[in-house]
């Protein structure tokens, strides 16, 4: 695993991203090296949702603006009901995702992550997974939803809940760790 120390990794969020979904991901990619940035679309800090309540702030790495695909290796989305519902009426959030996929790069989506997926229109025939309550979304936007701890389709990995957390950041740091460009074909 000396090669993730090479590696960096944004994690775009805004207020009200499923605070365990950030913070595992993050911890245990900084924990191999990897350099991680906290993406949002404002500077400063952004806070988390634990437990039906506002949880801990995490300060902001970078703005959107000051970013591009071209910066990192992978993307992960967080979810959180909050989270991507904001996340995904920002044009510039989804131009964003949407540039990681343009460059052939991982993105990892957990939970209700997978929304914004669907309106940066890259889940066509991709086979995948999320919260349950978004499955038919994604089924509607023609992705081939299936119900498993982690999916991996073409460089897109996807869980469902918080409790995936385990599977997902293994296979993320996998893809990661045997990558030699991080790329992956279409």
């Amino acid at each position: 695993m000396e090669n993730l120390k090479n590696k960096k990794v944004a994690i775009l969020a805004t207020d009200g991203f499923e605070q365990s979904e950030l913070s595992s991901p993050l911890e245990n990619l900084k924990k191999l090296g990897v350099k991680v940035d906290i993406v949002a679309p404002k500077p400063g800090k952004i806070k988390g949702w634990k437990d039906g309540n506002w949880a801990d702030s995490f300060e902001v790495d970078k703005s959107i603006d000051d970013v591009s695909a071209m910066d990192y290796d992978a993307l992960v989305l967080p979810g959180g009901t909050l989270n991507p519902d904001k996340l995904r009426a920002n044009e510039k959030a989804i131009n964003f995702i949407k540039s990681f996929f343009d460059e052939k790069k991982t993105v990892a989506a957990i939970c209700h992550g997978p929304q914004l997926l669907i309106n940066a229109e890259v889940v066509e025939n991709r086979k995948l997974t999320s919260f349950h309550s978004i499955k038919l979304d994604l089924i509607n936007a023609g992705a081939k939803w299936v119900d498993q701890e982690v999916v991996e389709d073409q460089g897109l990995i996807t869980s469902r809940t918080p409790e995936d957390l385990p599977a997902f950041n293994k296979r993320l740091i996998e893809v990661l760790g045997k990558a030699e460009t991080n790329s992956f074909d279409q």
